[in-house]
């Protein structure tokens, strides 16, 4: 009998193995500190076949975040259905946003601390990530607000600014959670919703907080 033929791995099979390697590693390692031979051992392949594929370690890195970043944002928009109350929404929201980066924690190490700290072009391919959930929380709290006063034309900028805030707390909230044994993603989007929703609620319900009137002082008047 002849030898039993391997069947080839196709192209993209190997290399969504690199990548997988590769967010392991930049995830627990850093960036600088790691090597293009520790890649190629943890997803089985000689380092010349990942130069081949992904032709540097800079490029390889963007790879990994342009992935991580894609499947981020899906998470977030898959999480969420829109016939819910806005509430509700922003609660699987949150849940799916904070369920994904917990089980991929190399992946939101390289999104959030390690392509935000080496400089162009890694930083900007996370600011555009951002920038999506950023508009997509955004439409979640207008959509809630404009029903909320029944002004179908109240203006985008009177929430945008909640949805930045918003945004960042999740950002620092996920980074706390990983880092802290114990803590769910049903958890931390509960810490979350009491944090924001109250504020949230009572904007919607047209009870906004306002800051105190300036008092005159001794050299005004």
């Amino acid at each position: 009998m002849g030898a039993v033929k391997t069947k080839r791995m196709p192209r993209a099979v190997r290399e969504q193995q690199m990548l997988d390697a590769a967010v392991q590693i930049f995830g627990q390692r850093g960036y600088m500190a790691a090597s293009m031979d520790e890649i190629a051992e943890l997803a089985g392949v000689s380092k010349p076949l990942v130069y081949l594929y992904l032709n540097s370690k800079e490029d390889l890195f963007t790879a990994c975040i342009r992935r991580e970043a894609g499947a981020l944002v899906e998470a977030v928009r898959a999480g969420v259905r829109r016939d819910l109350p806005a509430d509700r929404q922003l609660w699987e929201g949150l849940g799916a946003f904070f369920t994904h980066t917990g089980e991929n924690p190399d992946a939101w190490s390289v999104l959030h601390l390690q392509a935000r700290t080496h400089g162009e072009p890694f930083a900007a391919e996370v600011t555009a990530m951002r920038e999506e959930i950023v508009a997509f929380v955004t439409q979640l709290i207008l959509a809630g607000a404009r029903e909320a006063h029944r002004d179908p034309d109240l203006p985008e900028h009177e929430v945008a600014g909640l949805a930045e805030a918003l945004v960042g707390a999740a950002e620092s909230l996920a980074a706390w959670a990983n880092a802290t044994p114990g803590v769910t993603a049903r958890q931390a989007a509960a810490t979350l919703m009491n944090f924001a929703w109250a504020g949230l609620g009572d904007l919607m319900a047209g009870r906004p907080w306002a800051p105190p009137e300036e008092q005159p002082g001794p050299h005004t008047g």
